[in-house]
């Protein structure tokens, strides 16, 4: 969708649109009454802006759009409409030994436990073994800051969704 299309069309295909980025009813709510938007950039400062305004549930709501990290098909049965993104944004697991993703398996488990909620990372351009080495890292964490380091994570994901969408309207334009 070009970001004029995005900026005229009807409420319900704004928020398909958004919803595609990220599966928080208030964020996206949000953007759909943002509009319209000056300019790519604007549209990311308003993404920001409106993700900003999001509490623990809203943020919560949004990481329930996300796969565990190497596991695409629990997102194929949950968001239909986000899986092929998710899938190429999680390439860094293909590939991977058996070895890593059982370990990335067995750490989603207990992150899980510990903060109620899955592994957020922004996984684009990281290997399952990165991945890996931060979800460890990030099991130590209080869960008072891991809300906030997964939802600059999920901030992340966000932009790049959006960014992605938009180019790919343009470039098929």
């Amino acid at each position: 969708m070009t970001l004029e299309l995005l900026n005229a069309t009807a409420d319900s295909a704004a928020q398909d649109f958004f919803f595609r980025c990220c599966t928080s009813e208030r964020w996206v709510r949000d953007m759909v009454s943002a509009r319209p938007f000056s300019s790519q950039e604007n549209l990311l400062a308003k993404a920001d802006e409106c993700w900003q305004q999001c509490d623990r549930n809203d943020i919560l709501r949004a990481f329930e759009g996300h796969p565990k990290i190497g596991d695409i098909n629990s997102l194929k049965a949950k968001y239909a409409n986000t899986s092929q993104m998710a899938g190429h944004e999680q390439s860094g697991t293909e590939g991977a030994d058996d070895k890593t993703l059982n370990a990335l398996a067995d750490g989603n488990r207990v992150y899980e436990e510990r903060f109620g909620y899955i592994f957020i990372v922004c996984a684009t351009g990281k290997s399952a073994t990165e991945m890996l080495a931060l979800l460890q890292e990030r099991l130590d964490n209080q869960p008072e800051d891991e809300l906030i380091i997964a939802a600059a994570e999920q901030q992340k994901i966000t932009r790049i969704r959006l960014n992605k969408l938009i180019n790919e309207a343009v470039l098929t334009s």
